[in-house]
Parts: C-alpha cells; structure tokens; sequence
C-alpha cells in the first residue's frame, strides 16, 4: 500500500490505535495532520512521523467542538492543499456499571465524544473531500459496536452508533468518490484497554483481567495497534476502492461464533 503525495488526519492521533495509524500512514508515505486533545503529545507523534522523512502538523483541540474539527481539517489541507484519507480514532470508554446504576453525566460524555466527535469529523472531513472529487474516510469503531458487552452500556452504544454513521455516510457519498468504513477492533494494546481491565479486574477480583479477556478471543491474544493501523490503511488503499459501508471485524474472531 502506498500513499505517496496524500495527506491523512488522524483524530485520537497521539497514542494507541491513533498513533499507531499516524505511523502507519507516513511509512507508507503519506504526509499526516495529528489531532489530539493534548499538543505536546500530538507533537511528539508528529516528529516521529517527520523524523520518517513526511511532513506532519500537530493540532490540539475536541473532536465534540465543530471549531476544533474545522481547524483539524484546515491543519491538514494546509499541508498540501487537499485530504485524501482520514481516520476517526479519539474516543472514551467511560465508568463501568451496569445500566440501573450508570450515570447520566457518564453517558452524556462518552456520547459527547464517541458519536457527536465522529459526526463533527466526518462531516468536516466529507466537506473537504467534495472539493477534491474524492476520499478515503475510516471510523474506529469495537467489536462492542456489534455486540452487546456488560457494564459499559454507554459505551457500547456509542460503537453501535459510530457503525450506523458509517454506513449512512457510505450510501450517501458513495457516488460522488467518497469511501467510508469503519474498523471494529477487539482488544487492544492501549491505555484504553488499561482502563478497562483494571477497572474489570477491581470489580470482579481477577488478579490477570487481560490474561483472562485474551482468552475470549480464539487466537488467544489481544491485538497489538499496528494490527488495526493495518486495517485502516487497507480500506484507505487503492485495493478497497469497491469497499464501502462496511465494519470490519479485526478481532482475532471473537464475534465469529
């Protein structure tokens, strides 16, 4: 897969599956804008990706705030005047409860950035790639996007949702040179997957919860982010030009049965 000449965003850019993307981009040579909430940490992921021989720019902001969106695409086309591919990575996963005792706030927030975040994105993003003819969008979505996980309701919602933006992106634009998918990670190694078993290993006093949660995937591991990155760029490439509109499982076949 190459990308030479193209310029990618990648939202949630600075760490895990988001940077892994961002990295990805630029070995493949695309030149990347790195949206993040915090700059310096978006900054240290654009030097590496300039230290790759790309070029890179670092903006901070929330994906929920359609000013901040606007300025993360306006970053990335002022690296090259146009923005072939984007990826929709920042997202929360929320307090653990089950659903009699979640909290409003909590819902609210992981709504706030997990679905109103990847609307704000994708439209801008969509906006772009009309004046261009054409583009590649990606949304990191969860297996918990395709099916039910107790004790983080909001957060599986908010997946459930995220693929049905997908697809109705896809059908809109798909006449008009504009691809959109979404990649549905199982676990993986990232601060987000911390959070979560640690939080699964307090509530349920299990002394190795990732021991025990890449036991419920066949392969018998969790995914690493390079993994999905590979997904991403695929359904970015050339190869994907007759895929659009689909969720695509990169889950070591954990929904298969």
């Amino acid at each position: 897969m190459e990308f030479d000449g193209q310029t990618a965003l990648v939202t949630g850019g600075s760490r895990g599956i988001g940077r892994a993307v961002a990295l990805a981009f630029a070995a493949a040579g695309a030149d990347v804008a790195i949206a993040a909430r915090g700059r310096d940490a978006a900054e240290a992921v654009a030097r590496d990706v300039r230290a790759m021989g790309r070029k890179a720019v670092a903006v901070a902001g929330d994906v929920a705030d359609p000013d901040h969106v606007q300025a993360f695409v306006d970053a990335a086309l002022d690296l090259n005047g146009r923005l072939d591919c984007a990826c929709n990575s920042a997202g929360i996963i929320g307090a653990m409860a089950p659903v009699g005792l979640q909290e409003l706030d909590n819902l609210e927030a992981v709504m706030r950035t997990n679905v109103r975040g990847t609307f704000l994105c994708m439209r801008a993003e969509i906006a772009a790639m009309l004046e261009q003819g054409g583009g590649a969008i990606v949304n990191i979505s969860s297996v918990t996007g395709l099916v039910g996980v107790p004790g983080v309701s909001p957060y599986v919602a908010s997946k459930h949702a995220v693929g049905g933006l997908t697809k109705s992106a896809a059908l809109e634009y798909a006449r008009l040179g504009i691809r959109v998918n979404a990649v549905a990670p199982g676990c993986t190694q990232t601060e987000l997957l911390d959070q979560f078993s640690g939080e699964l290993g307090r509530q349920n006093g299990i002394l190795d919860p990732v021991a025990v949660i890449a036991e419920d995937h066949p392969v018998g591991r969790i995914a690493q982010p390079s993994e999905i990155a590979s997904a991403v760029l695929w359904l970015c490439s050339t190869g994907a030009a007759f895929t659009t509109g689909q969720i695509i499982a990169v889950d070591g076949g954990q929904t298969v049965g």
